[in-house]
Protein backbone atom coordinates (compact mmCIF):
# COMPACT_ATOMS: atom_id res chain seq x y z
CA UNK A 1 0.00 0.00 0.00
CA UNK A 2 1.15 3.51 -0.82
CA UNK A 3 0.07 6.33 1.51
CA UNK A 4 0.56 10.04 0.83
CA UNK A 5 0.92 12.06 4.02
CA UNK A 6 0.88 15.78 4.69
CA UNK A 7 0.50 18.24 7.53
CA UNK A 8 0.55 21.88 8.45
CA UNK A 9 2.75 23.33 11.18
CA UNK A 10 0.40 22.19 13.97
CA UNK A 11 0.47 18.62 12.69
CA UNK A 12 4.13 18.40 11.72
CA UNK A 13 5.40 16.46 14.76
CA UNK A 14 2.55 13.95 14.67
CA UNK A 15 2.93 13.53 10.90
CA UNK A 16 6.56 12.56 11.42
CA UNK A 17 5.58 9.90 13.97
CA UNK A 18 2.78 8.54 11.80
CA UNK A 19 5.06 8.35 8.75
CA UNK A 20 7.73 6.53 10.75
CA UNK A 21 5.18 4.07 12.14
CA UNK A 22 3.80 3.34 8.68
CA UNK A 23 7.26 2.80 7.22
CA UNK A 24 7.97 0.39 10.09
CA UNK A 25 4.89 -1.57 9.01
CA UNK A 26 6.18 -1.82 5.40
CA UNK A 27 3.80 0.81 4.06
CA UNK A 28 5.24 3.00 1.31
CA UNK A 29 4.96 6.63 2.44
CA UNK A 30 5.09 9.70 0.23
CA UNK A 31 5.54 12.79 2.42
CA UNK A 32 4.42 16.04 0.75
CA UNK A 33 5.31 18.27 3.72
CA UNK A 34 5.37 20.48 5.59
CA UNK A 35 8.86 19.80 6.83
CA UNK A 36 8.98 21.99 9.93
CA UNK A 37 6.82 23.64 12.56
CA UNK A 38 7.04 27.01 10.76
CA UNK A 39 3.57 28.43 9.96
CA UNK A 40 2.06 27.33 6.63
CA UNK A 41 -1.40 27.28 5.02
CA UNK A 42 -3.07 23.89 5.57
CA UNK A 43 -5.08 23.84 2.28
CA UNK A 44 -1.83 23.58 0.29
CA UNK A 45 -0.96 20.25 1.93
CA UNK A 46 -4.53 18.96 2.02
CA UNK A 47 -4.85 19.48 -1.72
CA UNK A 48 -1.47 17.85 -2.43
CA UNK A 49 -2.55 14.70 -0.64
CA UNK A 50 -6.09 14.76 -2.05
CA UNK A 51 -4.82 15.13 -5.62
CA UNK A 52 -2.38 12.24 -5.12
CA UNK A 53 -5.28 10.04 -4.00
CA UNK A 54 -7.60 11.30 -6.74
CA UNK A 55 -5.00 10.55 -9.43
CA UNK A 56 -4.20 7.17 -7.89
CA UNK A 57 -0.58 8.13 -7.29
CA UNK A 58 -1.37 6.95 -3.75
CA UNK A 59 -3.84 4.37 -2.49
CA UNK A 60 -4.77 6.46 0.53
CA UNK A 61 -3.81 9.66 2.31
CA UNK A 62 -3.31 10.93 5.83
CA UNK A 63 -3.49 14.60 6.82
CA UNK A 64 -2.62 16.16 10.16
CA UNK A 65 -3.42 19.64 11.43
CA UNK A 66 -4.43 21.09 14.78
CA UNK A 67 -8.04 19.88 14.68
CA UNK A 68 -8.23 17.73 11.55
CA UNK A 69 -11.24 19.76 10.46
CA UNK A 70 -9.63 22.22 8.06
CA UNK A 71 -7.70 19.47 6.30
CA UNK A 72 -10.86 17.38 6.02
CA UNK A 73 -12.86 20.23 4.49
CA UNK A 74 -10.14 21.08 1.99
CA UNK A 75 -9.49 17.48 0.95
CA UNK A 76 -13.18 16.77 0.38
CA UNK A 77 -13.27 19.50 -2.27
CA UNK A 78 -11.41 17.11 -4.62
CA UNK A 79 -13.70 14.74 -6.58
CA UNK A 80 -13.42 11.12 -5.52
CA UNK A 81 -11.96 11.95 -2.13
CA UNK A 82 -13.75 10.70 0.96
CA UNK A 83 -11.83 12.28 3.82
CA UNK A 84 -12.83 11.70 7.43
CA UNK A 85 -11.73 13.27 10.67
CA UNK A 86 -10.64 10.28 12.74
CA UNK A 87 -11.10 10.76 16.47
CA UNK A 88 -11.20 7.19 17.71
CA UNK A 89 -10.44 3.70 16.32
CA UNK A 90 -14.00 2.38 15.87
CA UNK A 91 -14.99 5.45 13.89
CA UNK A 92 -11.92 5.04 11.69
CA UNK A 93 -12.65 1.36 11.06
CA UNK A 94 -16.27 2.05 10.18
CA UNK A 95 -15.30 4.90 7.85
CA UNK A 96 -13.29 2.35 5.86
CA UNK A 97 -15.78 -0.50 6.14
CA UNK A 98 -18.93 1.42 5.18
CA UNK A 99 -17.75 4.65 3.55
CA UNK A 100 -14.54 3.56 1.80
CA UNK A 101 -12.76 6.60 3.25
CA UNK A 102 -9.52 7.19 1.41
CA UNK A 103 -8.07 10.04 3.47
CA UNK A 104 -7.76 10.06 7.24
CA UNK A 105 -7.46 13.44 8.96
CA UNK A 106 -6.06 13.75 12.47
CA UNK A 107 -6.20 16.63 14.94
CA UNK A 108 -2.90 16.83 16.80
CA UNK A 109 -4.38 19.16 19.43
CA UNK A 110 -7.33 16.85 20.11
CA UNK A 111 -5.82 13.38 20.31
CA UNK A 112 -2.63 12.09 21.88
CA UNK A 113 0.14 10.28 20.06
CA UNK A 114 -0.83 6.79 21.25
CA UNK A 115 -4.46 7.24 20.24
CA UNK A 116 -3.47 8.73 16.88
CA UNK A 117 -1.23 5.78 16.08
CA UNK A 118 -3.95 3.32 17.09
CA UNK A 119 -6.43 5.12 14.83
CA UNK A 120 -3.98 4.98 11.93
CA UNK A 121 -3.24 1.26 12.45
CA UNK A 122 -6.95 0.42 12.52
CA UNK A 123 -7.77 2.58 9.50
CA UNK A 124 -4.91 1.23 7.40
CA UNK A 125 -5.80 -2.43 7.90
CA UNK A 126 -9.59 -2.15 7.51
CA UNK A 127 -11.06 -3.15 4.13
CA UNK A 128 -14.12 -1.71 2.41
CA UNK A 129 -17.12 -4.07 2.63
CA UNK A 130 -18.62 -3.15 -0.72
CA UNK A 131 -22.12 -4.50 -1.37
CA UNK A 132 -24.86 -2.06 -0.39
CA UNK A 133 -22.17 0.38 0.72
CA UNK A 134 -20.69 0.47 -2.79
CA UNK A 135 -24.06 1.54 -4.19
CA UNK A 136 -24.14 4.42 -1.69
CA UNK A 137 -20.58 5.49 -2.45
CA UNK A 138 -21.50 5.53 -6.15
CA UNK A 139 -24.34 7.95 -5.31
CA UNK A 140 -21.88 10.22 -3.52
CA UNK A 141 -19.37 10.11 -6.36
CA UNK A 142 -22.08 10.65 -9.00
CA UNK A 143 -24.95 12.58 -7.40
CA UNK A 144 -26.72 13.07 -10.74
CA UNK A 145 -27.31 9.32 -10.91
CA UNK A 146 -30.02 9.58 -8.28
Amino acid sequence: MKVCIGADHAGFALKELVASTLRGADVEVVDVGTNSADPVDYPVYALRVARAVESRQADRGILVCGSGTGMCIAANRVPGVRAVNGREPFEARMSRRHNDSNILCLGSRFIGVDLALEIVREWIKEPFEGGRHKRRIDLIDNPKAE
